[in-house]
């Protein structure tokens, strides 16, 4: 569903030992009638711990649904967790499901009966679509429709459900793009992600469900995977700076995105299930910006020039590009009460500041020995 690294705390807050992790997640969790319940798909990943401090702040019982690893994918979530020993603290809760499997879902959407369900996980990185489609789309696509029908089927008739879209679903679409705008795919990851919208779109429409579709403009954080254009440059960046790493290879420079900040956008989220209505809703910062021109912010926070560490490699060229995104969030401006709170510059900065820090903490381990640096040439 997403990816993260390690943790040492298990499903259901079951210390993972001795085969505990199994046995723990058929065990029904114990629901406070005074509380919210929110299950997301995709908790691990950068959205769905955002979305997950969010909703704990607002005072919800949060219930996540992870695939099963040989590691722990967990890390965005560590600050979040309590023991559930700790019964009255506990409101964050794991659960072992995948959108693979249909009976999996039914089972905690039948076993939960949450008030809201977010589908955030995917396999969503676009590159990496071209390489697996297959499997991208069973999980984007049918993924969506098997989630939906566990929603559909479920005796909580009431249940809001909110559907993750993303603005590659656009493509060529020119700019700026809004709800009324025709979709363009132009990779399997955005294909799928049409069908997903339009799944969605038929359940609201034939069944009456109260679901929405967010259909999201780029959007990242210092909890932005690694392998995503805009971690990998602020990672290289501050690997650079404290020696670590001398160069950086990207492929196209000059397609644009609408860049804003995830923290932002999950209240989005929120606030679409919160509406008397069911709707769909672009959600973007309105402003685009080249990948060059995030290397000039990210490299001139430090003082260097990008010119002297970037090197333009053409594996990293898409089969079929989106050139430029620009979104039209008029609606969700005028609806929601939604406005970015984070600009362009301040997120470059912030994802800088922070890859700095980890650069730096990195840097004393292998100086110690304790760690390869597995420098790029």
């Amino acid at each position: 569903m997403a990816s993260s690294t390690e943790s040492n705390h298990g499903v259901d807050g079951s210390t993972p030992t001795n085969g505990t992790l199994a046995a723990a997640a058929k065990i029904p969790p114990t629901l406070s009638p005074q509380r919210k319940v929110a299950l997301i798909t995709g908790i691990t990943g950068q959205d769905g711990s955002y979305l997950t401090e969010f909703l704990l702040g607002k005072g919800y019982e949060v219930h996540g649904l992870i695939r099963r690893s040989s590691n722990f994918n967990t890390a965005r979530l560590d600050h979040l967790y309590v023991d559930p020993h700790n019964s009255h603290k506990a409101r964050m809760k794991l659960h072992y499901a995948d959108l693979s499997d249909a009976s999996s879902l039914r089972r905690w959407v039948d076993t939960l009966l949450p008030d809201e369900v977010y589908n955030l996980a995917a396999q969503s990185h676009v590159a990496v679509s071209f390489e697996i489609p297959d499997y991208t789309a069973d999980v984007v696509a049918t993924g969506t429709l098997r989630l939906l029908e566990a929603v559909r089927s479920s005796s909580k008739k009431r249940m809001r459900y909110y559907q993750a879209g993303s603005s590659e679903m656009f493509g060529s679409t020119p700019p700026p793009q809004s709800e009324t705008s025709p979709f363009h795919p132009r990779s399997p990851y955005a294909a799928a992600k049409c069908a997903a919208h339009w799944y969605t779109v038929n359940y609201r429409e034939a069944y009456g469900l109260f679901a929405c579709n967010g259909i999201l403009f780029n959007h990242e954080s210092p909890r932005r995977g690694e392998n995503f254009v805009t971690r990998k440059i602020t990672r290289a960046v501050g690997r650079i700076k404290v020696g670590l790493q001398t160069k950086l290879f990207l492929g196209n420079l000059s397609a644009a995105r609408d860049w804003g900040f995830a923290g932002d956008y999950v209240e989005a989220m929120w606030m679409m299930l919160q509406q008397d209505e069911p709707g769909d809703y672009v959600v973007a910062t309105e402003d685009s910006h080249s990948v060059e021109e995030f290397l000039e912010e990210a490299f001139g926070h430090v003082e260097l020039d990008w010119r002297d560490h970037v090197v333009i490699d053409k594996r990293y060229f898409r089969p079929a590009e989106v050139d430029s995104l620009r979104g039209d969030s008029t609606k969700a401006r005028r609806v929601l009460g939604w406005k970015p709170e984070v600009g362009f510059k301040e997120l470059v900065k912030m994802m800088v500041n922070n890859d700095i820090e980890l650069a730096k903490r990195e840097k004393v381990l292998v100086d110690a020995g304790y760690m390869d640096a597995q420098q790029q040439p």
